[in-house]
């Protein structure tokens, strides 16, 4: 942004409350971003809002204040049950973010109270604090805020409480729907007033989110913010101070190459995302053996308690590095990060995007790069046309050394450095494949010994896609992997109790599968047998005597014949009849059941 403010919060055509503006300035924010000049008078004038603004513009505060304004110029004061605005959001670190923003405001707004609902703490506790010190604002996930409107046999009656509602927003709209939270959102929205202010926020438009707007918002206003020195027709994604690169590296190389980077890099504030949460555990554990001096945090979905301690104390460095997988992709807001490393490009495009937002916020210089291997180089134009994200080449880290002799060596004095290079391997593989950009992110393209020894591992696991090849270029290690201690004494302890229990046990009757048959054929095989019991099941509880059993096969053969149009309908009638003449029937004609029962055949 060459010009990132839109005049001082004085010039809004609205006067803010006193209490706000003093709050503002202690913040320092003197001015306005563009978000915030076009979204605040629009939402102060009861109209709803859809806004679409890079990330990293300013868009908490955009709806933060109109919320507190429009609350306090309620004619009816809204006495300690009564919720006046929601506020969704699809994790929980976001959901802190905003509550703490929202804090700062409600400090010197003593008649306002409000509470956080969140994953990760217990929701029993969560009612008590809303039975006991009440709500005006409620900020929260959407799963967890489902689960509190259906509290009442618990003593909160949340639905009654949102009677009063005067505002709900919607942020990071288009990940809420992402994330599969649309029955959530919908179950919530239908228990909220009508007649009420609505404001969508979001980094991206999408069809999905359309519909939401349609279904949720009445004519709203629609804002689509691009920043000053951009060009309007150029609609790019990400920030203009953002300088985005790219690296190629091959698949054994990538590794010491985050790390020459990241020991060059220390003193500075880092992201660097994974594909998975076993990719955090493993690599992020090993940096922390490989890069000396440097304070290093791993935070991924998995974490259930950690996560909010761990924000925190990242905020508050001046140097660091966050391994993280995409739950840090989205509308957190970390101060002064320098670059943001994408080890592992995102299962989606959009997702790219979000990663480099976290540096190059409100107008602040930052850098972001993604390790690409040589196979995935068309990504790079796939990203300029696809997201309008322009990426260039960056020159060679220097100073790479091979450090997986070292991190094998780490394999081999502790099982669970082993254990979690395994699950790193699987699920990277287990998420390469679900890649949405499948057409460069191709599973038959990998170089699964390159891979392997990029990962470090001892040998190579077992799973479906490794099923029947050979891996020349990958060298097992002689030892015997099962022999490896876990460094935790106690958990080694627990390790060598089961394995002596295990060897007391007989050993289990094994079952002959036939070796190198494709499990689609063995599982034929089965399905046959079991409907043949069945069949043999009907037999023997049937009170139909054999020459109707007979019959009725025979007729049903032929109906397969001419369905298959073997024989034509003349040959099936007179067939038919001549079975029928032939074989007097002890039964009944065949009623309505007994035909159905044919035509499903």
């Amino acid at each position: 942004m060459e010009n990132e403010t839109e005049g001082r919060w004085e010039c809004l055509p609205i006067k803010l409350n006193d209490s706000i503006l003093k709050t503002l300035d202690e913040l320092g924010f003197t001015h306005m971003t563009p978000v915030q000049s076009a979204c605040i008078p629009l939402f102060m004038n009861n109209k709803d809002v859809a806004a679409e603004a890079i990330t990293g513009s300013g868009k908490t505060l955009a709806f933060v204040i109109p919320i507190l304004e429009i609350l306090l110029k309620r004619e009816d004061k809204l006495k300690k049950m009564q919720v006046g605005a929601l506020i969704v959001t699809p994790t929980r670190e976001l959901a802190l973010q905003i509550s703490e923003v929202m804090g700062r405001f409600t400090q010197s707004l003593s008649q306002f109270r409000q509470i956080l609902l969140i994953g990760g703490s217990n929701p029993i506790a969560d009612v008590e604090k809303f039975k006991t010190h009440g709500a005006n604002i409620v900020i929260g996930t959407p799963g967890r805020l489902e689960d509190m409107f259906r509290r009442k046999a618990d003593g909160l009656d949340l639905a009654s409480c949102v009677k009063t509602l005067d505002v709900l927003v919607l942020d990071e709209a288009d990940r809420l729907l992402d994330m599969g939270f649309e029955a959530s959102l919908n179950a919530i929205l239908e228990l909220l007033p009508k007649q009420r202010r609505t404001g969508l926020f979001s980094a991206t438009q999408t069809q999905e989110l359309e519909k939401l707007v349609r279904a949720g918002l009445r004519n709203p206003v629609r804002i689509t913010v691009k920043e000053k020195g951009v060009a309007a027709s150029s609609m790019q994604k990400t920030p203009a101070r953002l300088s985005n690169y790219y690296t190629i590296c091959r698949t054994e190389d990538k590794f010491n190459t985050l790390v020459a980077f990241l020991r060059q890099h220390k003193h500075e504030k880092q992201l660097v995302f994974f594909s998975t949460c076993a990719c955090v555990e493993y690599y992020g554990r090993a940096l922390e053996a490989l890069v000396k001096n440097a304070t290093i945090h791993c935070i991924h979905g998995k974490m259930k308690h950690k996560r909010n301690k761990i924000m925190s104390e990242f905020r508050e460095l001046k140097g660091g590095i966050l391994i993280c997988t995409d739950v840090m992709a989205r509308g957190i807001d970390i101060p002064e990060v320098n670059w943001v490393v994408q080890y592992d490009p995102p299962s989606s495009a959009s997702a790219f995007v979000h990663r480099c937002g976290r540096t190059a916020r409100i107008g602040n210089q930052g850098s972001a790069v993604v390790f690409l291997l040589p196979m995935e180089e068309s990504y790079v134009n796939f990203l300029s046309i696809n997201q309008k994200c322009p990426l260039q080449r960056m020159s060679p880290v220097k100073d790479v050394v091979d450090v997986l002799p070292k991190l094998k060596t780490l394999s081999l004095r502790d099982r669970a450095v082993f254990e979690r290079g395994m699950r790193a391997f699987v699920s990277y593989v287990q998420a390469y494949a679900k890649h949405e950009c499948s057409l460069i992110f191709r599973v038959k393209d990998l170089d699964f010994a390159a891979l392997g020894r990029g990962f470090a591992l001892l040998r190579m696991p077992k799973m479906p896609e490794l099923r029947g090849k050979n891996f020349p270029n990958f060298t097992h290690e002689t030892i015997d992997t099962d022999s490896i201690r876990y460094k935790d004494k106690n958990r080694e302890k627990q390790r060598r109790k089961m394995l002596a229990e295990l060897k007391e046990r007989p050993a289990p009757v094994k079952k002959n599968f036939i070796k190198n048959k494709a499990w689609s054929k063995q599982k034929t095989k089965r399905d046959r047998r079991k409907r043949t019991a069945a069949k043999r099941k009907l037999d023997e509880g049937s009170d139909v005597d054999d020459e109707d059993m007979k019959e009725l096969l025979r007729d049903t053969r032929l109906l397969k014949k001419l369905k298959k149009g073997k024989i034509s309908e003349e040959d099936f009638e007179k067939q038919l009849t001549a079975g029928a003449k032939s074989q007097p029937r002890a039964m009944e004609p065949p009623q309505g059941d007994e035909l159905g029962t044919e035509d499903k055949m």
